[in-house]
């Protein structure tokens, strides 16, 4: 009968998330990333940290997490309520690997976690493994912590086993989602039997933690924790029966743990050094090696080539204490390589002479470390631990050391380096040469938002590329602006715009002013996409902070073929005011977008003099009627006082009858709407306009004039319509007397003076 164990149903495949779940998903992991680095990088207070943290609580708070979130860990990536992204996303795998490092495979976020409790969560993954290690495990220190807004469930290596008798064959991604801390029942007798039976079994278990090491995403720490406890688990289980499968197990450990790489078997020989339980396990492990395990694990390294030798003679010679032993070892292993492919290749035996006699077995460090001080190295480690358990710095010293070296502190004595070399070079080419690593510098202290050092250095490079000592170094210093502008320079302090402070931003200015008019054309660019409302207007600032010199920059910028940076152009222009920009704002009267035809038309107002309208007018007489209808929506779209003078412009200087009746006409309606009390006397002139040849255009004139001036409805506005309805013609008392009613009506109903 075919065992059913062998060939598992293959699970239904489950869906990939939903878009808005992805989303969900990205955001988190890029911010809790950020906020990792900021917390492990900068010191406490630092804008980045509270930023950062900042946006996890918002993320992690309603209405955006109403209910607890469960994410499972996988080594590559996150699973939201079992289920994956459809495509990978960096962010999401980045954050995987970290949490997976740590031993974790299950997280659920619970909300409303405030700040303080994110910096301590964050600040516990910032922590090497062997940290977490001593404390218990990472699951076990957040607990002591008395962390709840996170709730960490760690991977426990020797459950495996018990919740799947197929241990060997299974991935190591069901290893993550089926071995969780605290989710397994107690063992029953059968898990126990197949847990036996592998231990039993040294080619199964060499299959296994084969399988184990080959797998990817993981440190060779992480991979040596996982056969320690698994190892340790079996043991304490096996303990409580019969003596001689607890030696059969360690003898099977001792053969399978011969399969691993080099690098894996040192990572376990260094944890058998201590006192500790796992030290013990590992020494009766290793102790209990055989000769023809140690053979093989050499002979399989030299046929696969892929292991440095001296690497492979440290394990061997670690393995191999009596120095009259390893010769015959090596005869086993040569034994075993000459069976091999490689034993039958020409100069065979050339090459395992070098590898046995020069490395493995000749190799002696007494020519170059006396025999005094070859002790001491050998006496160091136990030396060091006593030191450490010495404990007797008081802890404001630790952490005065500490500072010392903290990356805050490294920045600044980078900072003090480049700026005393930049001082004291004499050679110019030399000093080119410096230019690489200050403009790094100067990129990493804008990333971290160090405004204070970032203009200490820039105010060299500048001083030097407009008043250097020489043309080849005010070259350099150029040439290093320019590098400065095309890098990620202003990208790292538009990030910081929005959250600094006013004396920062000052800094900012000074400092992006110094560096010249080449950083305009990049603001502009940066300007026309952002969309931060406090962001936006400090990139304003940096520019109009060029004053004249920026203008003839920014107004290059409205031949652009992109919209956007053609909409900055009349900002822009539109700041710097004055009449000496009417001619680029009439050629953007024209333009084929309706929105920087609008945004042309109110730079335009905004200058506010006679020349400004003129130009107006003209584009309405001569426009096309794209154009011109373009500019009269633009006006009529204008509801503040900036726009009545232009009306009454309008009515006074263009002509009623022509082809600009349509704007002569729409100019009053816009008066009656602002209802501006300047616009009652245009509007009173207005209204005995008319010809008897025309009778409708006249009517239709009258009439308007009239009910915009009953829209505004003041004692002037009244006493002009009946002047018009008593005295005026046969045709302005006509149009006259329906509005004065009117007009009166509104004044009674408002209280006014009717």
């Amino acid at each position: 009968m075919p065992d059913d164990r062998q060939q598992p149903a293959a699970a239904p495949a489950r869906p990939p998330l939903a878009a808005d779940e992805s989303g969900r998903l990205i955001e988190f992991a890029r911010a809790c990333k950020a906020a990792a680095r900021a917390v492990t990088l900068y010191p406490d207070g630092h804008p980045a940290i509270a930023a950062t943290l900042g946006r996890i609580k918002q993320l992690t708070t309603p209405p955006a997490l109403s209910a607890p979130m469960t994410l499972t860990v996988l080594p590559d990536t996150l699973l939201l309520e079992n289920r994956g992204l459809a495509r990978p996303e960096s962010a999401v795998t980045e954050l995987a690997v970290l949490l997976h490092n740590h031993l974790i495979g299950e997280l659920t976020i619970n909300p409303e976690g405030d700040v303080d409790s994110w910096r301590n969560f964050l600040r516990l993954l910032g922590r090497s493994n062997e940290s977490l290690r001593a404390e218990g495990g990472i699951a076990r220190a957040w607990t002591t912590m008395g962390g709840q807004h996170v709730q960490v469930r760690e991977i426990d290596y020797g459950e495996v086993l018990r919740e799947r008798p197929e241990g060997d064959t299974a991935s190591w991604d069901r290893v993550i989602a089926n071995c969780l801390q605290g989710t397994i029942a107690d063992v029953e007798e059968a898990q126990l039997r197949e847990i036996v039976a592998l231990f039993q079994d040294a080619d199964r278990l060499g299959e296994f933690v084969t399988t184990l090491e080959a797998k990817g995403g993981h440190t060779i720490g992480a991979k040596t924790d996982a056969i320690l406890g698994l190892l340790r688990t079996v043991m304490n289980r096996l303990s409580k029966g019969d003596a001689g499968q607890s030696e059969a197990a360690l003898d099977n450990a001792a053969t399978a743990i011969g399969r691993l790489s080099p690098d894996m078997l040192m990572g376990l020989l260094a944890r058998g050094t201590g006192e500790d339980e796992d030290a013990a396990m590992v020494e009766s492990v290793v102790h209990r090696m055989s000769g023809s395990t140690i053979a093989k694990f050499v002979a399989r390294n030299v046929i696969a080539g892929d292991t440095p030798t001296d690497r492979l003679a440290q394990v061997f010679q670690t393995l191999v204490r009596d120095g009259e032993e390893r010769p015959r070892l090596l005869d086993l292993a040569r034994t075993e390589v000459a069976a091999s492919p490689l034993g039958s290749t020409e100069g065979f035996e050339d090459v395992w002479d070098q590898i046995a006699e020069k490395l493995l077995t000749s190799y002696s460090d007494e020519p170059f470390v006396p025999q005094d001080y070859s002790r001491e190295l050998s006496l160091s480690r136990t030396q060091a631990l006593e030191v450490e358990q010495a404990s007797d710095d008081p802890p404001e010293r630790v952490s005065a050391w500490l500072r010392t070296v903290a990356t805050t502190a490294l920045r600044g004595l980078d900072l003090t380096l480049i700026l005393d070399l930049l001082r004291i070079e004499q050679d110019e080419d030399r000093w080119g040469a410096l230019m690489t690593s200050a403009t790094s510098l100067l990129e990493d202290l804008l990333l971290v938002g160090d405004f204070d050092a970032s203009q200490k250095l820039v105010a060299v490079i500048a001083h030097e590329a407009k008043a250097g000592e020489s043309t080849k170094r005010r070259q350099h210093a150029m040439i290093a602006i320019d590098l400065l502008v095309e890098g990620p320079m202003l990208r790292h302090i538009v990030t910081h715009l929005g959250t600094i402070d006013d004396a920062q931003f000052e800094r900012v200015k000074a400092m992006c002013v110094s560096l010249g008019v080449v950083l305009v054309r990049p603001l502009a660019e940066t300007l026309a996409v952002e969309e931060r409302t406090r962001t936006r207007e400090r990139v304003t600032s940096l520019l109009l902070a060029y004053g004249p010199e920026a203008r003839k920059t920014i107004e290059r910028l409205k031949a652009s073929t992109n919209a956007a940076v053609r909409r900055t152009a009349v900002l822009l222009m539109r700041e710097f005011g004055g009449s000496e920009a009417l001619p680029e704002l009439t050629e953007l009267l024209d333009d084929s977008e309706p929105q920087v035809q609008r945004d042309a038309v109110r730079a335009i107002l905004n200058v506010g003099t006679n020349d400004a309208y003129e130009v107006l007018q003209k584009a309405l007489t001569n426009g096309t009627s794209r154009s011109r209808e373009a500019i009269l929506m633009s006006i009529s779209s204008l509801r503040d006082e900036r726009a009545t003078p232009l009306f009454i412009f309008i009515l006074r200087n263009v002509d009623h009858r022509g082809q600009l009746s349509a704007v002569y006409l729409r100019a009053i309606e816009s008066l009656g709407a602002l209802k501006d009390a300047d616009a009652v006397t245009p509007l009173k002139e207005a209204l005995y306009k008319g010809e008897w040849w025309a009778p409708g255009r006249t009517k239709a004139l009258r009439a308007a004039a009239a009910a915009a001036l009953a829209r505004i409805g003041t004692g002037e506005a009244v006493a002009a319509l009946e002047e018009a309805a008593t005295s005026g013609s046969r045709g302005v008392r006509t149009a006259a007397r329906p509005h004065l009613a009117e007009a009166k009506r509104r004044g009674v109903r408002h209280g006014g003076a009717a």
